[in-house]
This record gives structure tokens, sequence and C-alpha cells, in this order.
């Protein structure tokens, strides 16, 4: 008999029959409940110490169950504090993977801060179409590999906080990150105008980083804060699932961001 999925999201709950089944019958990670399952393997005994699970849900039409979990330890770098979130994800169509995506959160200001380091991993995943029971070990890496990473951002913070940004810069920087095509009609390239604005107001006029100083630090926050917060041009059914994928994966525009401040 084929699982049923019931897959809670914040404005959405949903039923339906499984989406994926394996070879030899083996469905991998089919509901919210078998995630928090998972995920918990993970943590073991800390559970019952601070660990604590904030939400579950499902993406694309219920193709990809996802469960977020706040670690128990917050970490204060450079004098603020950090919070470290765990996603856990899967897809049920065969083609995605059990992910566990680290996403720290600066607390004053609720920006994702998921760099794609050189020196430390952000996220792990594995192939679920596989026996996931005897993959549990390898899983429970990932607290040591969450520390690592979190240890190798609060250097990363550093660096960029050194990293000293003209207004020319960040106005440049600006434009090439919400660039404005030769075929935009009138109307588009007003749109990116406003977008421009809205993320040059994000740097400049932010009150939690008003005393950041003028440097790389501050626009990346000042990307994530508009890359996670701010509304799109186009504002589809399902944009807050987009902006939710796009953080748990990483977000391209925040890692584009960082890769031309550290080119500065």
């Amino acid at each position: 008999m084929k699982k049923r999925v019931m897959c809670v999201h914040t404005e959405l709950v949903r039923e339906g029959s499984v989406l994926y089944e394996g070879k030899d019958g083996n469905t991998g990670i089919t509901t919210t409940e078998e995630a928090a399952g998972f995920a918990a393997s993970f943590f073991g005994k800390q559970d019952k110490e601070g660990v604590r699970y904030e939400t579950a849900g499902s993406l694309q039409e219920g193709r990809r169950v996802w469960l977020l979990a706040r670690l128990p330890r917050e970490y204060i770098i450079a004098g603020e504090r950090i919070s470290p979130y765990m996603v856990f994800s899967n897809t049920h169509d065969g083609s995605g993977a059990v992910k566990t995506a680290l996403t720290p959160i600066r607390v004053v200001c609720n920006n994702t801060l998921n760099l794609a380091l050189r020196t430390a991993k952000r996220s792990w995943s594995m192939i679920h179409t596989g026996d996931i029971s005897g993959k549990i070990e390898e899983a429970k890496n990932t607290l040591f590999l969450a520390d690592e990473y979190m240890s190798a951002l609060g250097k990363e913070f550093e660096n960029l906080r050194g990293i000293r940004l003209s207004e020319k810069q960040v106005m440049d920087y600006i434009e090439i990150l919400l660039p404005v095509e030769e075929n935009f009609t009138p109307q588009q390239k007003r749109g990116i105008e406003r977008l421009r604005e809205d993320m040059r107001m994000r740097y400049f006029d932010a009150p939690d980083l008003k005393d950041v100083g003028n440097n790389g630090y501050r626009f990346i926050n000042a990307v994530s804060d508009f890359a996670t917060h701010s509304t799109p041009r186009r504002k589809t059914a399902n944009y807050k699932e987009n902006i939710f994928a796009r953080t748990a994966d990483g977000n391209p525009l925040i890692d584009r961001a960082y890769q031309m401040v550290l080119a500065a």
C-alpha cells in the first residue's frame, strides 16, 4: 500500500498520494513526520537540550518536503547574535536528494547569511533512492560541519568588515546585480530602477547597519535583506516558496554579491 503524504505549510494544508516511489518500493522520506524522524537522528539526545523544530511544509505542489530546525547554540560573531538553523529537504521525483542546509540568521534583522565559503560547507546531501537507514551515521557528521561552518563564517565576517567600499563602488555593484538590458521596455526599466533604489535604501538607510561602517559586511547584509524581504516586480502565486527555496539552497544574488566584494 502506498503511503499518504501530509504536508503542512504556513498557509497551506495538503494531503494526497505519494508522488514518487523508488525501486523496490523504496519511497525515501515522504512525509514531514518522516523528515522530523530523519532530522532527529542528527541530534540524538541534543533534542532534549534545545534543538527546536520550527515548522515543516512542502514546495513545488508537494514534490519537495522540508523541515526547519533551530540549533540550541547561539553564536556571538563580531558582537552580533547569529542563530543557526538547519533546513532538511527532500524531493519525491527521484531527481533530488535528502539535503541539509545551514542557514545562519542575523537576529537583529532576520537576514540570512549562508555564504558560499571556500573553507567550509554550508550544505550536505545524499541521494534518497537508496537505503537511507544505512546512511544515518554519515548524516550525523552534519553537526560537526555546522560548527565548522559557523567558525569559518565568523572569520569571514571580520574579513568582510575590513573590505572598505566607497559609495561609488556600492552604486556600481547594485547596477551590476540588477542590470537593465537593452531590449527592456520603459516600464521594465522603471521597475529595475525601483528595485535598485530599494537595495540602495537597505544599504545606506537601514537602522541596524548605521554603525557597521561602509564595508563588505554591510553590503552583504543589504543584499541579503533585499533578496529575502523585498517584494518582487511580479508577485506570482508561489513567489514566497521560491524565496524560501533560494534561501535554503543558497541565494544566487547573495552569492554573487559576496564574490564581487571579495574581488574588490
